[in-house]
């Protein structure tokens, strides 16, 4: 009898059971290990070269990379950057000596969430990666760019992984399915059984039955994450044999599973990637997309006082003087939410979202701000022209501040036309221009008229 189906044995989970042995039964990353693509190439070639697998959990990672070892007879040495540390990786390295200087074996070093790593960490193993004693892989759910050092990036190819589609994930559940058929059926073989009588409660695997409402829900409830589709298949099917049934619909999973949680990560790279969504949802003017990234970063566990933050930001950076109502309104949102809490006070942050997406579009007073940070920051300090100081002393008015200042709302129409407001000697610059919508097109009017007024007075001159 095969220890595996030992009466005391312990099943290997799911995920396990299935990984894939060849690279042919890797399910998804059909951009990367279809016929001519990069990583099919990769295997293909023979030749072994560091990488870096970037791509959201339960997406095939580590299977890639134990391919890879199997694939170029390699030893497989994984370490995990969350429980290790400088002296785990030293030990590796000694490993990897050890099996090269036995057997003649090359070592593939496999450093799972390797972003977990600092920079000391990264360079411990950088020098054994150029010299060739161990091929370096790493997997990681963060941009490599932000978290990752120069130095490993230039010598790692980076392939980006992608969330199984819901078509790749029908057929990772139907063959989870049939796995537990086959399963029950060598049991009874290794038993010398004839039917699953007597299996202790864990051995009680069955084929089950799935509704096409349940189905669509556990894939759903997956996300696009092979190993958790798995590991929710075999939960269920632990109830199912707890229960006795072997037919799952909507009513089983609901008393079986616990809420859906969808992927983010409320530090990661699908929380700013979400965050952009929504940002140029509103920018785009599309209130059904803003709404729904609002929803999804609410639904995901985002901070709502960190997206009222984000939702004034917008309010001042995409609509602008073109709609002053918006900064207001999303001012109150976030009043009214820090008033109200969760879950009441979302419904403020959601129609604030709404309006800033319907409202008239205007970054003239974002482009303007940032070109005159700009202009300042390169240029030099220029004095204060006299007649724009303020004079309140005698011997200030004596040095000439203030000295043929005009006052304004004096003048005609309350203009000083033709008055300098900048440094003397300054080139003309033109930081603000009104974009011709909302309110700024009021003042984009407004404008054209004044500097026809300087044209005129400077024409006097």
């Amino acid at each position: 009898m095969s220890d595996l189906f030992a009466p005391n044995a312990p099943a290997a989970p799911l995920a396990e059971r299935l990984r894939p042995k060849h690279i042919d039964e890797v399910i998804g990353q059909s951009h990367l290990l279809g016929e001519g693509k990069p990583l099919r190439l990769a295997f293909q070639s023979g030749k072994l070269h560091s990488m870096i697998l970037w791509g959201p959990p339960g997406v095939g990672k580590t299977t890639l990379a134990r391919l890879m070892a199997s694939a170029f007879d390699a030893e497989f040495l994984p370490l995990s950057a969350v429980l290790s540390g400088v002296k785990d990786i030293r030990d590796a390295i000694a490993q990897a000596e050890q099996t090269l200087q036995r057997n003649g074996r090359h070592t593939i070093l496999f450093v799972d969430e390797v972003h977990r790593f600092n920079k000391s960490q990264q360079d411990a193993f950088l020098p054994y990666v150029e010299q060739g004693l161990v091929t370096f892989i790493g997997a990681t759910t963060e941009n490599p760019s932000f978290e990752l050092n120069n130095a490993l990036l230039s010598r790692a190819q980076v392939y980006v992984l992608q969330s199984l589609s819901e078509a790749e994930m029908e057929v990772l559940f139907d063959r989870a399915l049939a796995s537990f058929v086959g399963r029950v059926s060598t049991r009874q073989q290794e038993m010398g059984q004839s039917e699953p009588v007597g299996l202790k409660p864990d051995l009680q695997e069955r084929a089950l039955e799935f509704s096409g409402e349940a189905k669509e829900r556990v894939i759903g409830y997956a996300d696009g994450d092979a190993r958790r589709l798995l590991n929710v298949l075999e939960q269920l099917q632990t109830a199912a044999a707890a229960a006795g049934v072997s037919n799952i619909d909507a009513a089983f999973l609901d008393n079986t599973l616990s809420q859906k949680l969808r992927r983010f990560d409320k530090g990661g790279e699908a929380f700013y990637d979400q965050i952009s969504a929504l940002h140029k949802s509103v920018r785009g003017s599309n209130p059904d997309a803003a709404l729904y990234w609002l929803v999804r970063m609410l639904d995901g566990g985002a901070d709502p006082r960190y997206l009222a933050r984000r939702i004034v930001r917008m309010a001042w950076e995409d609509i602008g003087l073109a709609d002053p109502r918006a900064i207001q309104l999303c001012n109150d949102a976030t009043a009214t939410y820090e008033r109200l809490g969760s879950p009441e006070g979302e419904l403020a942050l959601a129609q604030a979202v709404l309006y800033l997406a319907v409202a008239a579009k205007s970054n003239a007073g974002y482009v303007a701000y940032n070109s005159a940070r700009a202009f300042v920051k390169q240029d030099s300090s220029r004095e204060v022209p006299l007649h724009l100081r303020n004079a309140p002393s005698k011997l200030m008015k004596q040095l000439d501040y203030g000295r043929d200042y005009r006052y304004a709302h004096d003048e005609a129409e309350g203009y000083a036309a033709g008055e300098n407001y900048f440094p003397d000697g300054m080139p003309t610059v033109s930081f603000y221009e009104p974009v011709n919508r909302g309110l700024e097109a009021k003042i984009a009017e407004k404008l054209a008229h004044l500097r026809k007024l300087d044209e005129k007075a400077k024409n006097k001159k």
